[in-house]
């Protein structure tokens, strides 16, 4: 007698063609439906927290910095802001002014990365090549601040350590004029090709008080109707004399978040224009202490994927006692295996790209069992050693 098969599934990762960064998914499938869906992450996990336990409070800047290539400004304001709350230190404005426009240069970088990405998982190739072309305008932007592409640098304990020169200010006015103009022929393709549409429109579908359940951030969030953005809910740096307005949509589809995160280029053009017409001025940094007094607290910003949360706790050393970082795409990827149920197998990558994923900005923590099968905890030191014996 033939058996029967309960369910059929399929691997996605670790490494695979349509993800671009390590993660495991399995899907089971009845036929082309997907039925079921799991998810194991940690594949590259770096020990960045642990690591800040070794490491003074300048030197965990930059280490925090490099979490994530894509957002690695705004998780060095946030690390920022924190300890300077902790330290009692006021930057002055023309410093706090520096960093949201670096902040919204680098959330045009991100959008502008994550347009090219979701449209090479949809097949359309010319608009992934033009986009990622048109990116090149921002990059070389902030290679012109901050003297880097990736990892900008732009923070110091206290203040920022680039100043925005005359030069400067007109090119960022031309590159943004530039993008401005392919950004609104971008929006006319993502909603008007018809192709397109059929890989988006109505697939995914979150309503608001399912992307409540969910606990979706961000402009994945913000697709589905939920009102919250930090620089608009909790202003901090110089949010508060740049306010920015809140973009949302309502269908909560794919189509949709494509349209949120087009529509947030336009409103983060129009920001930077007005801090290079208003920029203050002022010094550019403040004294900081080497000990930062005992205590605790928490700082929240609204990275390009959403709300990106630190909690920071000294016990009144030139080293921080503990650092704990929660970004956006954790909460965000439990609605990956919740959406793809009932849709076809060819609609994941798209699906798993429209929370615009960050997989070494996920990754915190992993179980190391011993020979007995016991978990353990390891120092810094003694995780090393042990990456060493097991490799070799």
């Amino acid at each position: 007698m033939q058996s029967k098969i309960d369910k059929f599934t399929i691997p996605i990762g670790p490494q695979h063609p349509a993800l671009k960064e390590p993660g495991h998914f399995e899907f089971s499938v009845d036929g082309e439906i997907v039925t079921d869906a799991s998810v194991r992450l940690g594949y590259v996990h770096r020990g960045i927290e642990k690591g800040t336990e070794g490491r003074n409070w300048v030197q965990s800047l930059y280490l925090l910095e490099r979490i994530c290539g894509i957002c690695s400004h705004v998780h060095a304001t946030a690390y920022c802001l924190g300890v300077e709350k902790l330290a009692g230190v006021e930057v002055p404005p023309r410093a706090q002014a520096i960093r949201v426009l670096v902040a919204e240069l680098e959330r045009v970088h991100s959008h502008m990365l994550w347009l090219g990405v979701a449209a090479h998982e949809a097949g359309f190739d010319t608009l992934f090549m033009y986009s990622w072309r048109d990116r090149e305008t921002v990059m070389n932007l902030l290679e012109g601040i901050t003297g880097n592409r990736v990892n900008y640098s732009a923070n110091v304990l206290g203040g920022v350590k680039c100043d925005i020169s005359a030069e400067q200010d007109e090119a960022i006015r031309q590159g943004v004029d530039f993008l401005e103009e392919r950004t609104r022929h971008y929006l006319e393709v993502v909603t008007s090709d018809m192709m397109f549409l059929r890989r988006t429109r109505g697939v995914a579908t979150t309503p608001k008080a399912q992307a409540r359940e969910l606990g979706l951030i961000g402009p994945t969030g913000r697709a589905s109707g939920i009102s919250h953005d930090v620089r608009v809910d909790a202003p901090y740096a110089a949010y508060d004399i740049y306010p920015v307005k809140l973009i949302t949509a309502t269908a909560g589809d794919l189509e949709a978040r494509f349209i949120v995160r087009i529509n947030e280029l336009f409103e983060s053009y129009r920001v930077i224009r007005q801090i290079l017409d208003t920029l203050p001025e002022g010094e550019l940094t403040v004294r900081m202490p080497r000990r930062i007094k005992e205590g605790e607290t928490v700082s929240r910003v609204e990275a390009p994927r959403g709300e990106l949360f630190y909690f920071i706790k000294s016990n009144g050393t030139d080293t921080p006692e503990r650092i704990k970082v929660r970004t956006p795409t954790l909460p965000n990827m439990a609605s990956v295996l919740v959406l793809a149920i009932g849709h076809q197998l060819a609609d994941i990558p798209m699906i798993l790209t429209g929370i615009d994923p960050c997989f070494s900005c996920n990754d915190r923590m992993v179980v190391v069992k011993d020979s007995g099968g016991d978990n353990r905890a390891m120092t810094w030191e003694a995780l090393r050693q042990y990456g060493i014996e097991y490799y070799r």
